[in-house]
C-alpha cells in the first residue's frame, strides 16, 4: 500500500468528496484506510443504571482506492510513485510534480544474499562472512513429507526395515462390556 499513516489526503469519492484529513490508520490486508473527520458514523450506546446513553461518533474505515494524497509542492492530488537513487534508497514522490514525499523504510529491492553481498564489497571483503539461508517451511526443516523420503532414498541416516514387516496398529477396544 504506497499510503501510510499521517499523510494528508483528499477524498475523490463518496459522500465526503472533497474533505481533506490525515490518515491515521491503514489495514493493509482489507485496503482500507481511516481518515480523521472523514466517513463519521455515530454509535448509540443504551443507558444503563451506572450511566446515561451516549452517542459516541467515530470515524469509519473506507478504501484506499476512493483518497488520493495531497501533494505539498502544489496543494492539489497526485498519484504516488517510487524512485531509487544511486545509493538505493527508496523515496516515495509525487508523480506530477516530482517532490519527495518521504522515505521508505527498509530495503525492499534485492534478496538477502544480494544485500549481504553488496555489504561484504563495501567493506572490502570478497564474500560475506555469515551465509544467508532461506527460510524453509517447518516439514522441510522437520523431515515431513516428499523431501524427507528422497533423503532416505539418497541414503539417509535411518534404518532400512525389513522385508514384509508391515507396521503394526495399536490394539482396538471392543465395545462390548467385560
Amino acid at each position: 500500500m504506497k499510503l501510510h499513516t499521517g499523510d494528508t489526503v483528499v477524498v475523490i469519492a463518496g459522500k465526503d468528496k472533497g474533505k481533506t484529513g490525515k490518515v491515521l490508520r491503514i489495514l493493509p490486508k482489507k485496503n482500507l484506510i481511516v481518515v480523521e473527520g472523514v466517513n463519521m458514523r455515530v454509535r448509540h450506546i443504551k443507558k444503563t443504571p451506572q450511566q446515561a446513553g451516549q452517542k459516541i461518533k467515530y470515524e469509519a474505515s473506507m478504501h484506499a482506492a476512493k483518497v488520493m494524497i495531497v501533494d505539498p509542492k502544489t496543494k492539489k492530488p497526485a498519484r504516488i510513485g517510487y524512485k531509487i537513487d544511486e545509493k538505493g534508497m527508496k523515496w516515495r514522490i509525487s508523480k506530477s510534480s516530482g517532490q519527495v514525499l518521504e522515505h521508505v523504510k527498509g530495503e525492499k529491492t534485492g534478496s538477502k544474499t544480494e544485500r549481504a553481498r553488496k555489504v561484504a564489497e563495501k567493506k572490502g571483503e570478497g564474500e560475506p562472512e555469515a551465509k544467508v539461508s532461506a527460510k524453509q517451511p517447518f516439514w522441510k526443516k522437520m523431515g515431513f513429507g516428499s523431501q524427507a523420503a528422497a533423503e532416505d532414498d539418497t541414503g539417509g541416516a535411518s534404518q532400512p526395515e525389513p522385508q514384509g514387516a508391515r507396521p503394526q496398529a495399536p490394539a482396538r477396544r471392543s465395545r462390548e462390556s467385560s
